[in-house]
């Protein structure tokens, strides 16, 4: 009777899988109808022009990933007049002139306004962190297939880039949409590093302390984590080309994809040509140490308040020093948590005793963002594995003396510590923070001016100049028989 009952069961779900996969397939099939019919109507509209679709759910931002953008934009557009570029944005609130305005009051990138036109997504909560508070990397990567199934039936173009790192987009538009598919890579969504510190028990802001204590949910994070890296391999590899912002990343991605003959690293477009032109305009006697970045977790923010509460004792014999020094704080905030978390930097500031000694400046303009340039002599930044560092190449350019993390893109790209060719100080802890901050500011002017001529002179290689040309490059081959 038991052995009766099993087999009538393993039946039923045997049937239902049957069902399931057949129900999947049939909805399948009806998309790629309704895409392929959607796309040949387009065609027959627009013969002369070559669509390309930019996937950028969160493209008015105004971080480093959408100067990329927008630098990638600009240089389609130079390259040939018979393109129509569409960017998918989920910025639902934001007009099309408001959102090519701030790229241009940003990032002083302008664009040919009627050659872009925009695709608004309803469904970006989806790909939103906080929505899945467990198995976080696997419900956005879900939540970014229902998003790229939207874009694709509201829009369907000839080649498709994805510009966010939204790898589970790239099949969908390959198998479905029937494009040439690229991607660039600012990060790897899972790495390595991530899953040594798993499996190392190491508290982060992506492995929580209860996690970190507990070998068995240790094992179960591990596990779910290393078959999301299996997934992840698998989606990557459709692209046609894959571009990498640096060697960090790069390194990353060959480990997990593996197809080093289609990957490229296109380090992305820093305004280095007009900031080498900055003078530097002193105030009074204040000595302004400069942090750029969005309040996002990973930027690690608390870490320069406590190296700043650490450079004070260090600074207890020279009180004079101490009372010229600000750290100016400039980032932006996309939402109502990074606005929390500003709230808890500012909150911090006044229990480490440091409210008079910080300043913070939020989402302003670029003309405003220059004339913090203007005013610093220092700059910090503190994220652990930042995959390049937009700021800090700018900063350097600025004539800022860096001092970033001794990991990722800082340490592997943009910071030589070597002796006669320094052109900035890399640090891990606040102590280290500190010491790197006194040091530069008890250096003899010549010392420091060394610094600052070397780090400008070696920011050319990260020139919005230089990405164009190593964009269209490694985008070449999606235009081959076009």
């Amino acid at each position: 009777m038991g052995l009766y009952c099993c087999c009538s069961l393993l039946s039923v779900l045997c049937a239902w899988t049957f069902i399931a996969a057949v129900s999947l397939l049939c909805v399948l099939f009806y998309l790629k109808k309704q895409i392929i019919w959607k796309k040949c109507k387009r065609i027959e509209g627009d013969k002369m022009n070559t669509h390309i679709g930019i996937f950028h759910p969160y493209c008015n931002a105004g971080g480093g990933g959408e100067r990329v953008l927008w630098c990638a934009v600009r240089a389609l557009q130079n390259k040939n007049k018979n393109i129509k570029i569409t960017i998918y944005t989920g910025d639902v609130d934001a007009e099309p002139n408001t959102i090519l305005t701030k790229a241009k009051n940003t990032f002083n990138i302008a664009v040919e306004e009627n050659r872009v036109e925009f695709v608004y997504l309803t469904r970006r909560k989806w790909v939103e962190a906080e929505k899945y508070p467990y198995f976080t990397l696997l419900g956005q990567s879900l939540g970014s297939i229902w998003l790229g199934l939207e874009a694709l039936l509201k829009h369907q173009p000839d080649i498709f880039i994805d510009t966010m790192g939204y790898a589970f987009v790239l099949p969908l538009f390959k198998f479905l949409g029937g494009c040439k598919v690229g991607c660039y890579v600012h990060y790897p969504v899972i790495s390595t590093d991530m899953l040594r510190r798993v499996k190392s028990r190491t508290f982060a802001h992506n492995n929580r302390n209860l996690v970190a204590k507990n070998p068995f949910l240790t094992w179960i994070k591990l596990t779910y984590y290393r078959i999301f890296a299996w997934l992840y391999s698998k989606v990557g590899r459709s692209a046609l080309t894959i571009m990498v912002n640096s060697s960090w990343t790069e390194n990353h991605i060959l480990s997990l994809w593996a197809c080093p003959f289609k990957t490229h690293r296109v380090y992305p477009p820093c305004e280095v040509a007009h900031l080498k032109r900055l003078q530097h305009v002193a105030t009074d006697d204040t000595i302004i140490i400069m942090s750029i970045s969005q309040f996002r977790p990973e930027k690690e923010h608390p870490l320069q308040l406590q190296a700043m509460y650490e450079l004070r004792s260090l600074l207890l014999d020279d009180e004079p020093m101490w009372n010229r020094l600000k750290l100016l704080i400039v980032g932006s905030c996309r939402n109502a948590e990074d606005y929390e978390r500003l709230k808890n930097m500012q909150d911090l500031s006044k229990h480490l005793s440091l409210e008079n000694s910080v300043e913070f400046k939020v989402n302003i303009s670029y003309q405003e963002l220059i004339q913090c340039y203007q005013t610093a002599s220092i700059g910090i930044h503190t994220m652990w594995n930042e995959h390049f560092g937009i700021g800090i190449v700018e900063c350097m350019a600025a004539g800022l003396i860096m001092v970033a993390n001794r990991s990722g893109g800082p340490l592997m790209d943009i910071i030589e510590t070597s002796e006669g060719s320094q052109t900035g100080y890399l640090a891990v802890t606040a102590m280290d923070y500190a010491e790197c901050l006194a040091t530069i500011l008890y250096n003899t002017k010549d010392e420091n001016d060394a610094i600052r001529d070397a780090a400008r002179a070696c920011c050319d290689r990260f020139s919005e100049k230089e990405f164009e040309a190593g964009f269209l490059r490694a985008t070449s081959v999606l235009f081959d028989k076009m």
